[in-house]
């Protein structure tokens, strides 16, 4: 009986967009993207395979919407989110690459702030 089979409700990363995106809603849609990927994060933090499925498929949509950012300010702000998120997961090597995309100076002061180990 498929009549009460819930569907499966999709992940925000794995939501079709249609047509471009403008700077303010690429931006918006990361931070969305970050914010459910949260606990995916953790469980990779934890080894869990599925949860580091999770993360790293939020993650890489995150990066590939952040690419087309044109605003330096507004892609700045962005990938500190993907740096919150990939310092969540544990991902040290990915979170010192992205740290170093950043330009504006007070995001990259308060990326330090909040996360000092990305300095070594």
């Amino acid at each position: 009986m498929d009549w009460f089979a819930r569907k499966k409700a999709g992940d925000v990363w794995d939501e079709v967009v249609e047509g471009p995106l403008g700077d303010i809603e690429a931006a918006g849609r990361i931070r969305g993207i970050c914010d459910a990927a949260a606990s995916s994060a953790t469980g990779a933090a934890r080894n869990d395979k599925r949860d580091s499925e999770r993360y790293e498929r939020a993650a890489k949509v995150a990066m590939e919407i952040a690419m087309k950012i044109s605003d330096g300010l507004m892609r700045d702000d962005a990938v500190r989110h993907i740096v919150d998120l990939c310092m969540t997961a544990n991902d040290l090597k990915t979170a010192q690459i992205l740290f170093r995309a950043i330009h504006t100076s007070w995001i990259r002061e308060t990326v330090l702030r909040d996360h000092s180990t990305l300095v070594q």
